[in-house]
């Protein structure tokens, strides 16, 4: 069963930044730029194990919570372009 494709993080992070903060100040808040966040939000940049901990730091999120949501979406984005057909290692358990 094909999984269903995962939502970028940066779409799942603007449901969790408060309302009543623009990207300018959660940036300063995170203690990164503005184009950085503006980056992760727009779906152009993914999160790193350290945005993965500033996230968890400033949200109450567990730490690796936006990790995972990252290696999910990279792993669907990868399956739709992987077309190579790899036989298996010899003596593989």
């Amino acid at each position: 069963m094909e999984m269903q494709q995962p939502s970028h993080p940066g779409e799942v992070l603007k449901e969790y930044l408060p309302f009543n903060y623009s990207v300018t100040d959660a940036a300063k808040h995170l203690g990164i730029t503005r184009a950085a966040l503006s980056r992760i939000l727009n779906g152009k940049a993914g999160i790193s194990a350290e945005m993965d901990l500033r996230l968890a730091d400033a949200l109450g999120t567990s730490p690796g919570f936006w990790s995972c949501m990252q290696v999910q979406y990279d792993i669907w984005q990868a399956k739709q372009h992987y077309k190579h057909q790899i036989s298996r290692f010899l003596n593989a358990a």
